[in-house]
């Protein structure tokens, strides 16, 4: 930095018009607010100190920017001035002695209201009719933008009541309200993740400014701009009140949105006290402010105390700490969440924002750091609005290092080396070592235990935080060697650690300590009880992504075998009826990690049983050969009748896997697709996915019975859905029996359900049944139809 004043003013008004100009033109700032205000502060005393160096154009003498010439430009009649800035107390201070000192009043009145975060603009009202809006510009100038302001439908387009001047500029704010915002970017991200190219706006402000310039008018009619009124320009042909905050009660009559948190208060007492009331409401405003505005209430007393260059001395805004600033970013860590979603977080050199010291910020997912273009030592810009997380917003480009590579995400969980995987087709990562990572335990005990899983009465969240906390579990195998001696050592550790004495212990006292023991007792035996389980509720438990209750239950129907299924590579698992690409890969990187299965292995050797382990089903016999494999793998190039064409050709695949690329073209494939073969082939990967594909068809074959496939049962590929009460069984109960005669249980009616299965109270689903034609069974029915096939 230059210690010469003149070099340094230079550099300081460079940096600040850049800044103008990126703010207001290019609706897409460089530097935050508050760097802003800190250049424009250390430029005015400069000048101060240096009068002969200051300069009519400098920024310390202009609003904001020049027009962009996009818009016509509008001559406003009054100027548009901005206002000078306070930051502490002390400051405010000085405001109110200077309007005692000038027009003798100790406690002047003022009209306070907030300071809105959107953008500035004037009303021109003909005749009680809207006829022109205007941008501030650079307070002479700004640009006519009454075509779009006319789509901002709190505008009024003309006035209520009566007797408003034959001429009224109001001054309002348009803004863009919270939720709103929240919404649009919701859809934004959507929208630009199916490749519609829809803008993610980088704060509410910025959305407001460039929704409000627009070129169609059509487009900022589909932004969500509020507006509020704050005073008044140019009137002719009418008088208005004495008093700004009568002005404004004037104004709501007439029909102008103005702020329900304006306010009257006395002296400096009155505006601290209502600083510190906006700032703790802050956060449960609908929309974004960056400090209060104050302004003396009487028009007299504004007129007596007059104007500075570029401000009125009647009026200041009083900021908030900023919510936005620079840093730079140090690094970038993964942090696992509970369900093993992988969120990037940004490590920040401490930086103070909105009055909180941040050292971490969310980057939210991949998609939105490739989006952002956030490198390591970039300088970021973070902001921190209310209790929200705080996250990076943009990068400062200017200021990236010509070293700096662009971040992509790692291949490993951080926490347990397991793969990372992607959501299909979503932003999403996710760690596959489910039994394994340490981020997910608790999640996967609690799901493992839960009812439609290996179902262990008793083990409830409290149970699973405190065993997971104190040390006592490392995965859901270590449930199994717990002793009754380790859960009541748990719950006094517990109970020491949180100061409390449960009321079970209480009773205790009187009766000789069994029922403090009782609960422990009970969960022993609910965890022995759950050593013998089904295959589908094992595969259930195990807590795969995309693995529900059907698909459990498929395949476990149609491979029969734990010790089969936890080897199989994952093209195998799509053939599988409704199982496809993103679930069967999904089994497969679960699978692929050694820590899953030593966490099978485990609970394997810790005395879990599967009760209803059988052959591989026959039907597997139609839906397994090399075409199908080859089909289901994926492979560039490869479609299904290219795949058929290779299963002629090549006895198996090994064969396949070893064949030079003239081979395929002489099987009858295209130049391009043999290319494309050969090179997915010339990748160990791949060759080894093959290879294992060939093996476990073999196996799969030498494993399923002898002969035809075995007989089908009497609702074999038939979907049912049961909805209402039944007497005799539960639904759950009703359901495992249909589905035991093959029939397909779903939650929803549609023209391919062959029957419905009503009850007692059935509501929309019995009507959706009546309305599509759909066959509908009453109790007395299913239950003469499982009597018929037991």
């Amino acid at each position: 930095m230059s210690t010469d004043p003149a070099a340094r003013i230079a550099e300081l008004c460079r940096q600040l018009n850049d800044a103008n100009y990126r703010y207001h033109v290019l609706d897409d700032p460089a530097i935050p607010d508050a760097e802003y205000d800190r250049l424009l502060r250390e430029l005015d005393e400069l000048e101060a100190a240096h009068p002969e160096l200051a300069s009519p154009d400098s920024p310390t003498q202009r609003v904001g920017a020049a027009p962009s010439g996009a818009f016509d430009e509008v001559r406003h009649a009054l100027p548009m001035l901005s206002l000078g800035n306070a930051f502490s107390d002390e400051e405010v201070a000085d405001f109110v002695r200077r309007i005692d000192e000038r027009i003798g009043r100790e406690a002047p009145v003022f009209s306070v209201e907030p300071k809105l975060d959107g953008l500035a603009i004037s009303l021109r009202y003909e005749h009680g009719r809207f006829v022109q809006g205007a941008t501030r510009g650079d307070g002479a100038t700004g640009e006519d933008v009454t075509a779009n302001l006319r789509t901002v439908k709190a505008i009024p387009l003309s006035l209520r009541g009566e007797g408003w001047p034959e001429v009224l500029e109001v001054r309002g704010e348009v803004y863009m309200p919270l939720a709103e915002f929240q919404a649009y970017n919701a859809r934004a991200l959507v929208a630009a993740e199916e490749g519609r190219g829809d803008k993610v706006l980088a704060n509410p402000r910025n959305g407001a400014a460039g929704s409000l310039r627009q070129l169609d008018p059509r487009v900022t009619a589909r932004r969500p701009l509020a507006f509020y009124a704050y005073g008044v320009g140019l009137v002719e042909g009418g008088a208005l009140p004495d008093t700004h905050s009568a002005t404004l009660a004037r104004l709501r009559e007439w029909g102008f949105p103005v702020s329900s948190q304006s306010d009257v208060v006395t002296g400096l007492d009155g505006l601290l006290g209502y600083y510190r009331r906006m700032g703790a409401a802050r956060d449960s405003l609908p929309f974004d402010i960056d400090g209060v505005v104050y302004k003396l209430d009487d028009y007299a007393g504004q007129r007596e105390m007059g104007f500075v260059s570029r401000a009125p001395r009647w009026a200041i805004a009083h900021k908030f700490p900023a919510q936005e600033q620079s840093t730079v970013l140090e690094g970038i860590d993964i942090q696992i969440g509970r369900t093993g979603a992988a969120t990037p977080v940004a490590r920040l050199q401490p930086v103070q924002v909105a009055g909180v010291t941040v050292t971490n910020a969310t980057l939210h997912n991949a998609d939105q750091i490739a989006r952002l273009d956030v490198r390591v030592g970039d300088t970021v810009i973070v902001r921190r609005a209310g209790d929200v997380i705080p996250e990076v917003v943009r990068v400062v480009a200017d200021m990236r290092a010509p070293d700096a590579q662009p971040w992509t995400m790692p291949a490993q969980c951080p926490v347990c080396a397991s793969e990372l995987v992607r959501d299909e087709g979503g932003v999403v990562f996710r760690c596959s070592g489910g039994l394994t990572c340490a981020a997910q335990r608790k999640e996967a005990v609690r799901h493992f235990a839960s009812r439609r899983a290996m179902d262990i009465e008793g083990l409830g969240e409290r149970y699973v935080e405190e065993l997971d906390d104190l040390g006592y579990i490392q995965s859901v195998a270590d449930l199994f060697k717990l002793e009754l001696d380790d859960l009541l050592e748990m719950k006094r550790r517990a109970d020491e650690r949180d100061g409390t004495t449960p009321a079970h212990l209480e009773k205790a006292g009187a009766k000789g300590g069994k029922v403090a023991t009782k609960w422990a007792e009970n969960l022993i035996e609910a965890i022995d009880h759950s050593r013998k389980a089904s295959l589908e509720r094992f595969l259930f438990a195990l807590g795969i992504q995309h693995v529900g209750e059907s698909t459990a239950k498929a395949l476990a129907a149609w491979f029969g075998d734990l010790q089969l299924i936890r080897r199989l590579p994952w093209p195998l698992f799509k053939r599988v009826p409704d199982i496809g690409g993103e679930v069967a890969r999904s089994i497969g990187h679960f699978f692929d990690q050694p820590g899953n299965q030593q966490v099978i292995d485990d609970l394997l050797e810790r005395g879990v049983t599967i009760a209803d382990t059988h052959a591989p089903s026959p039907k597997l016999r139609e839906a397994l050969g090399l075409a199908a494999v080859l089909t289901d793998m994926e492979i560039p190039k490869v479609t299904a009748l290219r795949a058929e064409q290779l299963a002629t050709a090549f006895s198996d695949a090994a064969a396949l896997r070893d064949a030079p690329e003239h081979a395929f073209v002489t099987a009858g494939l295209p130049a391009d697709s043999a290319r494309a073969l050969a090179g997915w082939l010339s990748q160990p990967p791949h060759a080894a996915l093959l290879s294992r594909c060939g093996e476990a068809m073999a196996e799969l074959f030498a494993r399923m019975p002898e002969g035809e496939a075995a007989a089908v049962g009497p609702l074999d590929g038939q979907t049912v859905v049961l909805t209402g009460t039944l007497s005799a069984m539960t639904r759950d109960e009703a359901k495992a029996r249909l589905e035991a005669l093959g029939a397909k249980a779903s939650g929803s009616v549609s023209k391919k359900t062959h029957f419905v299965v009503a009850g007692e109270a059935a509501g929309s689903k019995l009507a959706k049944a009546e309305q599509l034609g759909v066959e509908v069974w009453d109790e007395a029915r299913l239950l003469a139809f499982l009597a018929e096939h037991e």
